[in-house]
């Protein structure tokens, strides 16, 4: 009976797996709309934080209404961005970080006739970061994604020295960043040099379980296709599904004091999770298809 239900199993996989493609394709084309629209919208494919575009940060070590601070300096300075910082064993409010796109001495003086009282070292901090040394880091940050990307598709197609599997690699890890880039934008979420670098890591995360997969159904001869293939299921979502684990668990932890941390793992959070529909569907339909090609040509 365990072998028939196992039969089936796979027999259903064999004669779906070409239809589980329309999800992927749906959300590709999804993706590469809704960015146009953010585009034109928006001309850039992303919001981005004071770290790219230039501008102050202060954090102030103090209780306030959060709401009220963002209206008032809304008012004054146009886009803003106010977070709370928590402590993290009582969950209170210990300090309130402001990030404006005007100078450090505007900011700071707007912020010290909103408190009531001058602002030094003792109870805040300033930072500012020059709109050009923001978009050197930002294209360098860019770069950066650019040649990673190339490597890994160079390095891939040496592993495997056929075009098929190793475009889907790509395919999966590329899908993997866009689809991630729509969510961020979707959620609202402005980029810092922080979510680029997570992105930047999301491609390593993206292409383990891909070449795993990848290895076990065209370099092993053991068993059958779908054998191989639940095989590397198994050990690639006990992959993906303790790291998922472990960074829900670090942003829970860091989400109250560290904002910087806080973009790092939401980003790989949501990047982790786009990871399994393209591994497991995306490019283990596409192998299996490219297999059963290879097969009938024989």
């Amino acid at each position: 009976e365990h072998k028939n239900q196992e039969h089936h199993r796979k027999n259903w996989h064999d004669k779906h797996y070409k239809v589980f493609l329309l999800i992927p394709i749906a959300l590709l084309l999804f993706s590469f709309i809704y960015l146009g629209i953010f585009y034109s919208q928006n001309h850039d494919f992303f919001l981005k934080d004071i770290s790219l575009t230039g501008g102050a940060s202060a954090t102030v070590y103090a209780t306030t209404d959060i709401d009220s601070l963002k209206s008032a300096l809304t008012t004054e300075f146009g886009d803003v961005n106010v977070r709370e910082v928590s402590d993290l064993v009582t969950g209170e409010q210990v300090a309130v970080i402001i990030e404006t796109t005007a100078q450090a001495e505007e900011t700071k003086a707007f912020l010290e006739e909103y408190f009531g009282y001058d602002l030094n070292e003792d109870n805040s901090s300033f930072e500012f970061t020059g709109s050009s040394l923001s978009e050197s880091f930002y294209r360098q940050l860019l770069l950066a994604i650019l040649v990673s990307f190339v490597f890994m598709a160079i390095v891939v197609f040496i592993l495997f020295k056929d075009l098929v599997p190793s475009g889907a690699v790509i395919l999966s890890a590329f899908a993997d960043i866009l689809m991630t880039l729509v969510a961020i934008d979707i959620l609202g979420i402005k980029l810092s040099s922080a979510g680029i670098i997570a992105i930047l890591m999301l491609i390593g995360y993206s292409v383990d379980t891909d070449i795993l997969l990848t290895n076990r159904i065209l370099k092993r001869d053991e068993g059958s296709l779908n054998e191989r293939l639940y095989g590397a299921f198994k050990t690639g979502m006990t992959m993906t599904l303790t790291s998922l684990f472990a960074v829900i668990v670090a942003l829970m932890v860091v989400k109250s004091f560290s904002v910087t941390l806080t973009q790092i793992f939401t980003v790989l959070v949501i990047g982790l999770t786009f990871d399994m529909l393209n591994t497991w569907i995306t490019n283990a339909s596409l192998l299996k298809w490219h297999v059963h090609s290879m097969e009938k040509r024989r």
